[in-house]
């Protein structure tokens, strides 16, 4: 069985599987700075994965494969990653001088009071935490429990494209793991973040305090409504309406009509996230706003989203102090950067 989280072996891709597109990055370190060695996005056919599930692993297997041929890996060793919304984290306090296998003995026979469905069915892991508790013999542990069908599909897909899945980790703890590797370029005191991933369909808060993830919510809201409302006012297939929305070849009226009014509900729904946030925990206000995703390159967005907002917005880049290997096309990965934050955190499981 794959196991969650498990310590990888060296020489991992960073593979994300998304509604819209399969994005392979594969990082080297040297001279103590890290490398982009290879990278690959491809689009996938739409309804091969909605909201997160794989409905065609073939399609999905397709392109996967296009994607190692076009970003020529090194290793076809994957660090994978399973949704944050199909995967349930516990924190719970053991002995601090079990070791592994006793810890879980004993996890398996506590699983249900924190799993609710059957044990046989789950695929679970843990890490003790470096956490300091008022009694020196106890440690936090986290637990991480999904499906195992949910990492089964993503494997399965893997070994269609020809790739080896060798850990499945967790979307938010990937997005966690490449955040860290930029943090510092964030203005001087900037503690908490939230990072807004504006997917396909889905539209994800994750919430950084001190560059750990105290906070994950995701929303049924994304790009595909533009799309969709592209498509609806000049005529186009659903196909046609994508490509014009990235190549930006559309009638005048386009930004007012079209654009303007879904900005005006990005920045509602970014607004909803928050009040969740705020409402759910002792924060009432945070630094910065990360902008992630396929969406975070709209015009205008991220400037509409600081002024409704009050907060300052960016855009994310997680490559912004790497180095590029010669046959990365630099322009390219620039403009993908906001959508390879995932990629990027399983890609640098390979330095755990």
């Amino acid at each position: 069985m794959l196991r969650l989280y498990r310590k990888p072996s060296k020489g991992l891709i960073g593979v994300d599987i998304s509604s819209t597109s399969v994005k392979v990055l594969e990082l080297s370190v040297k001279n103590n700075r890290y490398w982009v060695e290879s990278y690959a996005l491809v689009p996938l056919p739409e309804g091969s994965v909605v909201e997160k599930n794989i409905l065609n692993p073939e399609a999905v297997g397709d392109a996967l494969e296009r994607a190692v041929n076009l970003a020529n890996v090194q290793s076809t060793d994957v660090a994978l990653a399973v949704p944050t919304s199909m995967v349930i984290t516990k924190i719970i306090e053991m002995d601090a001088d079990m070791n592994d296998d006793e810890r879980e003995i004993q996890i398996r026979d506590d699983a249900e009071q924190y799993i609710p469905f059957p044990l046989d069915e789950a695929s679970l892991d843990f890490e003790v935490l470096p956490d300091r508790l008022a009694n020196p013999n106890r440690v936090n542990v986290l637990l991480v429990a999904t499906r195992i069908e949910n990492v089964e599909a993503r494997a399965e897909a893997l070994e269609l494209g020809g790739l080896t899945p060798k850990i499945a980790d967790v979307e938010s703890f990937a997005i966690e793991n490449a955040f860290k590797v930029f943090s510092d370029t964030l203005p001087m005191g900037v503690n908490t973040v939230g990072i807004l991933d504006i997917g396909h369909t889905m539209t994800t808060l994750s919430v950084m305090k001190n560059n750990k993830v105290i906070y994950t919510r995701e929303q049924v809201f994304g790009g595909k409504q533009l799309t969709q409302e592209i498509q609806n006012r000049y005529g186009l297939s659903f196909e046609e309406a994508g490509r014009a929305k990235k190549s930006r070849t559309l009638p005048d009226d386009y930004d007012i009509e079209v654009l303007e009014p879904f900005l005006e509900a990005v920045v509602q729904q970014a607004a909803r996230s928050l009040q969740f946030f705020f409402s759910s925990s002792q924060f009432n206000e945070i630094d910065h706003i990360l902008l992630a995703g396929g969406n975070a390159n709209i015009p205008g967005l991220a400037k509409l989203l600081q002024q409704k907002l009050g907060y300052r917005v960016t855009i994310a880049n997680p490559f912004l102090q790497m180095g590029f290997s010669p046959q990365i096309d630099i322009k390219k990965i620039e403009n993908d950067a906001s959508s390879l934050m995932v990629a990027c955190g399983l890609a640098l499981r390979s330095f755990d």
